[in-house]
């Protein structure tokens, strides 16, 4: 869907125009195109004293080919704040940051690298740490022209484990994720052979895959190397065939809410045959409560929340879940946030965060990660059904101005699925741009 707005102000007297009133501009955002660089330009690392994390850093950037050292228009700026140990030492950030930041390039990159504040070592340590996640979300709001923000909170023990979150939060891969905190506490990530089809070889399923978020999220998967089977209810058949000729991949006409589904894809699939799961099917049926029939209700948590919990819990039991599986939710920042008319909506987003918190932790023993991505105001056939007012306020409010594209999304899910992110589980990852709404 084309953002006219942002069309207009990307002209010469649109821009003059809203620089004059003072009205957004948002930035075309520079997002992955294969055999692009993997670190688009110049990047500057710092760190506090005592920092455990400057070497991993460096190694990654070395294996990125990136070019370090100081630049009058770096891409990012690379901050290793794990020698913060008390409030004073959050002076190390100022100084590092000051003369720096209104030197990023366009679309460039600020990380800051963290120890999680409940893995501190002190109650001093962790107030500093904590206070590192404030400052970086009001540095998201800070940037310009596209650039955007990232925390990287790094367990003690897992320093070797950061290269695929450094990759992506460094790459273009994270266009649209801003003022977020990821948190690597594992040890458990094997660098894939290639980085560029870091997925190759592994087997995946896509539901609700048929168009929009879903279709996007196979062909991503696909590119990275992935044998992609793409699912959809019956009624979706030819939209469904259509995105499998694309993928390469098969088509699998299920509803997921049926008694028999998790006897399907084990037929499909067999023992151990499947590496990735993304759990994107979705449904709205909007009504605000006091009239909202029970049908509706009953309709979006059955196909949002209840199957996805039925479908895992089938695939592990029957064994069709390989050892160091990746499965990801689509939650939504209206389960963070909540919306008006979407109670039933918003309850089966937000369950699925706590589905996918209270999970993740049983299944580490296998090396089977559980995560989930949160998008925001992506431009999709439903967003373009929202009406004009309540549209243009959805993509002007973020910290990036405009609203993202399912690849966005894609690009997110298919970095949870690669092997180097083991290390992460349990997590929620909002795709908003940091949108100004929600936590």
């Amino acid at each position: 869907m084309a953002d006219r707005y942002q069309k207009f102000t990307a002209s010469g007297p649109g821009g003059f125009l809203a620089k004059r009133l003072g009205l957004p501009r948002p930035e075309p955002l520079r997002r992955h195109r294969p055999g692009d660089p993997a670190v688009p330009g110049p990047v500057v690392l710092g760190g506090a004293p005592e920092g455990r994390l400057l070497k991993p850093v460096r190694a990654v950037l070395d294996a990125c080919g990136a070019t370090p050292g100081e630049s009058d228009r770096p891409h990012a700026l690379v901050f290793d704040a794990t020698g913060i140990t008390t409030s004073a030492g959050l002076r190390e950030l100022y100084d590092f940051f000051h003369g720096r930041i209104r030197s990023v390039a366009p679309c460039g990159r600020v990380i800051v690298l963290g120890t999680p504040p409940e893995l501190a070592g002190t109650v001093a340590e962790t107030t500093a740490q904590r206070a590192i996640e404030g400052f970086v979300r009001s540095v998201g709001k800070e940037l310009r022209r596209g650039a955007t923000a990232h925390l990287l909170l790094v367990a003690p023990g897992a320093e070797g484990s950061v290269e695929s979150s450094l990759r992506f939060a460094l790459s273009p891969r994270s266009a649209y994720v801003s003022g977020q905190a990821v948190r690597i506490t594992g040890t458990s990530a094997d660098a894939p052979a290639d980085w560029e089809r870091p997925l190759a070889g592994r087997t995946a399923l896509v539901t609700g895959a048929s168009r929009g978020i879903g279709a996007v999220v196979a062909e991503t998967l696909h590119r990275d190397g992935a044998s992609v089977t793409v699912l959809d209810v019956p009624a979706q058949s030819g939209d469904l065939a259509a995105v499998a000729v694309r993928v390469d991949g098969r088509a699998l006409e299920l509803d997921i809410t049926a008694p028999d589904a998790g006897e399907r894809l084990a037929a499909h699939f067999g023992e151990g045959g499947l590496d990735i799961v993304v759990h994107n099917a979705g449904i709205t049926r909007d009504k605000t409560l006091g009239r909202m029939d029970e049908s509706r209700w009953d309709a979006v948590i059955a196909v949002n929340l209840t199957s996805v919990e039925t479908l895992t819990e089938s695939l592990l039991a029957k064994g069709i879940l390989a050892d160091n599986a990746r499965v990801i939710c689509t939650s939504s920042i209206s389960g963070i946030a909540g919306n008006v008319g979407q109670t039933n909506y918003s309850a089966s987003k937000a369950g699925l965060i706590g589905y996918v918190q209270s999970l993740a932790p049983s299944l580490t023993d296998r090396g089977i990660t559980l995560n989930a991505v949160a998008p925001g105001f992506i431009e999709t056939q439903m967003t373009a059904a929202v009406p004009l007012f309540i549209r243009e306020a959805g993509r002007r409010m973020t910290s990036l101005k405009q609203g993202g594209q399912p690849v966005d999304v894609a690009e997110t899910v298919a970095y949870f699925a690669s092997p180097g992110s083991g290390a992460i589980t349990g997590q929620v990852l909002r795709v908003c741009g940091q949108g100004l709404l929600g936590a």
